[in-house]
């Protein structure tokens, strides 16, 4: 039988973190940070976090043989046979049901946000993350999707310049996972994408996604409609947060060489959890204060 330890780890619910993706339109719209505004939010998070965890169940039921090939990834609990089949797609069942009862009490725009992310992360679980390219560009259109998400939530639309940036910030992060996974050694028949890298190349386009990211930000923060939005002038002093902390990650990519899970980096290192907050303590006293 399966445990509900196992079941538990099945989900991955250290990789909610990623759903605080969904709560940045709020963020950067004071206006409308309300009670009501916050509910609507927190739902939307509970339905990203249902849908992320059911396209978990089907990525390692998928991956299972190749799992148990992997050094870290044969403990994956179906890999390791902890968990059945009928347990983990029954469980996924359970997920969605929970997902859809809870996003039909938000606007449709974002029913056909989320929709459009659990299609998308199922077809890349299933066969588009063997494609190179494809599979890192998916992922970073997963955090856009988030955003989006996050937006209709609250009936608002999200800003070019949010998209923007985060659709580089999670190449940046895929692009680093595909590094460590060359540093590691493994080979296409454990993902068939990496066929299509090797270090020059990514190290190459890691520099030339970190250079976008940041000129990017610069531009954001001295733009005269944001300025306007916000009433200050003072947005730039927040860059120098996002250069460290985008530089620590990429100095723990090169020479750490330990960038195979960006969500445990970013949540246990304590030069990017510092950065982190001293970014939002910043924004929020400039936009807030």
């Amino acid at each position: 039988m399966s445990s509900p330890s196992a079941l538990i780890r099945l989900i991955r619910p250290r990789q909610w973190v990623k759903n605080a993706f969904v709560v940045a339109p709020l963020f950067f719209t004071p206006e409308a940070v309300t009670i009501d505004g916050a509910l609507r939010v927190a739902v939307a998070v509970a339905v990203f976090c249902c849908l992320a965890s059911s396209v978990y169940i089907v990525n390692d039921w998928a991956d299972r043989e190749a799992d148990r090939q992997h050094p870290v990834k044969r403990a994956r609990p179906i890999a390791a046979g902890e968990v059945t089949a009928t347990a983990a797609f029954s469980l996924m069942g359970v997920l969605l049901v929970l997902a859809l009862a809870l996003a039909v009490t938000l606007p449709w725009r974002f029913s056909l946000v989320a929709g459009t992310y659990f299609v998308l992360n199922i077809g890349y679980s299933l066969f588009l993350k063997n494609v190179s390219l494809l599979d890192v560009l998916i992922i970073s259109v997963g955090f856009v999707l988030r955003i989006d998400g996050g937006a209709a939530a609250v009936g608002i639309d999200p800003t070019v310049w949010i998209i923007v940036c985060a659709f580089l910030l999670a190449l940046f992060l895929a692009l680093a996972k595909r590094r460590d996974d060359l540093v590691k050694a493994m080979s296409a028949s454990h993902r068939a994408s990496l066929k299509g890298y090797n270090l020059p190349f990514v190290d190459q386009s890691l520099a030339v996604v970190m250079g976008a990211l940041l000129v990017s930000y610069l531009i954001y923060t001295t733009d005269a409609s944001v300025i306007a939005k916000f009433g200050t002038s003072r947005l730039y002093l927040t860059a120098p947060f996002v250069a460290a902390g985008v530089l620590r990650y990429l100095q723990i990519t090169l020479v750490e060489e330990r960038s195979g899970s960006p969500t445990d980096v970013v949540t246990t290192d304590k030069f990017l959890i510092a950065t982190v907050a001293g970014w939002v303590a910043t924004f929020a006293i400039l936009i807030y204060g």
